[in-house]
């Protein structure tokens, strides 16, 4: 600790002379899964938190871990599993940061029951725009937070609540405080087969609706070929006859793939609904064992299916498994990340949704995933109500919130080619969510106009004062750090000239620079050297780590 608090120093003073001086700065995190817009990470003043990037602690009677920001979520799991604990929120993406994830939104299969990660998150240390450094309470968590305990009673609630999903335009996170849970060997993973769009949504809230089921999601690979994924943690082993399924090496079928190819020649789950006896359990469904590291991280080579477009752009390189094995390195989240688009929506509008996807943009797979979702104010997706109940809860914020139920749709694939009409396709997508009801995750591009965004009718008006009140309170202002519209709205640029413009635009020489710069990133070696990886013996080394730490 001795080590955090010198940093945490170091970066307070720092913050406080900009602030002294009303110089707007930015945060280095270091290497970042950040899909934030380039014109913000460019000409900037830094803070450099990027040595804030270790698990301090694990503390297995509590079941609680002190985590710095720039905390991956692969090293999390590989740090807590060796105490039998796991975070009941990871996300599918290695690289996603517990910062990140606090201060943005974030999701997964296990977030119908859990909610965003930042709910599962009991305090955090702050330092302020002004440098103060800071300790902040989850209002909503039913445990007392250890980081926050001396502080006086609800001191700093509404600087936890603001913070989460603001993007960082309330202070810098330096610590949060984790709840942990049970960890089990596997995750018991079933494939019901869908036929329909509508058929995919109810078959997701009728597995969410299950209290065995810890993990679920869906893959929408066309309007007539769904499958709804659910998972429960279990010591138990496989059948005899049967291995564990594994998706991190190298020969290993991308999850999205082996999914497809098990359930292409499956009639619907619910085709059986009227059959008796044990194969109306069966009919529709594959069921398998996944070392649970696996499973959190399952959609990780090929980042979700955003991998294939790579061979789209490389054609004639062939999109086969021996392909995918032999660039393997290059085809992690870590070395693919681009900007992803994920959309939440009431149940009740997702179908008319993805209607509009299949027509305006004919992009597939699409994927879903069922969100607990607080009532506002939060810059969380969540079920707009109508103007003057947003407006109330703003006000009069509840340390109890409601939760309503969305589900999210991510929407990833190519767009148009040329800039305009990409952000036409993009601005009538915004258009279309609101009709319907949905919100951006903000971590998608975002073209919004101020008005739009910041409106009486948007998504974000009947919170802007409460928003704006923070700000003022904890003298976050746009001399150092920029609201929130402006942090992720989607700038024009100018296109780069010269020859390194020329390069960028000619194929393949372009895709080639990306390649070059990936690996003087370095960032292969992180897949690569990961000890989550289920191998041969796994659970023989599994009971050593264990023995370790009793």
């Amino acid at each position: 600790m001795e080590r955090h608090k010198k940093s945490v120093s170091l970066i307070s003073s720092t913050i406080k002379s900009f602030f002294d001086r009303s110089e707007p700065y930015r945060i280095f995190h270091g290497s970042t899964n950040s899909t934030r817009p380039a014109h913000l990470k460019k000409a900037a003043r830094l803070v450099d938190i990027s040595s804030l990037r270790n698990v301090l602690k694990v503390d297995k009677a509590k079941r609680t871990a002190l985590v710095e920001p720039n905390v991956p979520m692969d090293r999390l799991v590989e740090a807590t599993l060796p105490h039998g604990l796991i975070p009941p929120v990871v996300m599918e993406f290695p690289g996603i940061t517990a910062g990140g994830g606090f201060a943005g939104t974030a999701g997964e299969s296990s977030s119908f029951r859990w909610g965003y990660f930042d709910e599962t998150v009991k305090g955090v240390e702050m330092v302020l725009p002004d440098g103060q450094v800071v300790n902040a309470a989850n209002p909503g968590h039913p445990d007392a937070s250890e980081l926050a305990a001396v502080n006086a009673k609800g001191q700093y609630a509404d600087l936890f609540k603001g913070a989460a999903g603001s993007v960082g335009t309330l202070g810098v996170t330096t610590l949060l405080e984790l709840q942990l849970i049970e960890a089990k060997r596997y995750v018991r993973t079933t494939y019901r087969r869908t036929t329909s769009v509508a058929e995919a949504i109810r078959v997701v809230k009728e597995e969410c609706a299950k209290p065995e089921n810890d993990y679920v999601d869906g893959i929408l690979f066309s309007k007539t070929h769904g499958v709804i994924v659910s998972g429960t943690l279990t010591d138990e082993p496989p059948a005899p006859g049967q291995k564990p399924q594994t998706f991190s090496a190298a020969w290993d079928p991308w999850f999205y793939l082996h999914v497809q190819d098990v359930t292409k020649s499956l009639p619907s789950s619910s085709a059986s609904a009227s059959t008796s006896s044990a194969t109306a359990l069966t009919t529709g469904r594959v069921t398998e064992h996944i070392p649970l590291a696996e499973y959190l991280f399952r959609y990780d080579r090929g980042g979700f299916w955003v991998g294939a477009a790579a061979f789209d752009y490389f054609r004639p390189v062939p999109f086969t498994r021996f392909f995918r094995w032999f660039l393997d390195d290059f085809l992690h989240t870590r070395m693919l990340y681009r900007a992803l688009h994920d959309l939440a929506l009431p149940y009740e509008t997702a179908e008319a949704f993805v209607d509009y996807v299949d027509d305006s943009l004919g992009i597939w797979p699409l994927w879903l995933c069922p969100l607990k979702t607080p009532a506002g104010p939060t810059f969380h997706p969540h079920l707009r109500r109508d103007g003057t109940h947003q407006q109330k809860e703003a006000t009069q914020p509840s340390s109890s919130p409601a939760y309503g139920e969305m589900l999210n749709i991510g929407v990833w694939g190519w767009g148009p080619s040329d800039r305009a009409a990409f952000v036409s396709a993009n601005r009538s997508l915004e258009s279309k969510l609101q009709e319907l009801g949905g919100m951006k995750w903000l971590y998608a591009h975002t073209y919004y106009e101020r008005s739009e965004f910041w409106g009486e009718s948007g998504a974000y008006g009947p919170i802007r004062a409460w928003y704006e009140a923070l700000r003022s309170k904890y003298q976050a202002t746009a001399a150092n750090l920029p609201d929130v519209y402006d942090k992720v709205r989607v700038k024009d640029a100018p296109e780069e000239g010269g020859w390194k413009g020329a390069v960028k635009k000619t194929w393949p020489l372009g895709g080639l620079v990306g390649i070059a710069r990936s690996i003087q990133s370095g960032d292969y070696w992180l897949h690569r050297k990961a000890t989550w990886k289920w191998q041969n013996g796994g659970e023989q080394k599994e009971e050593e780590q264990k023995q370790k730490t009793l």
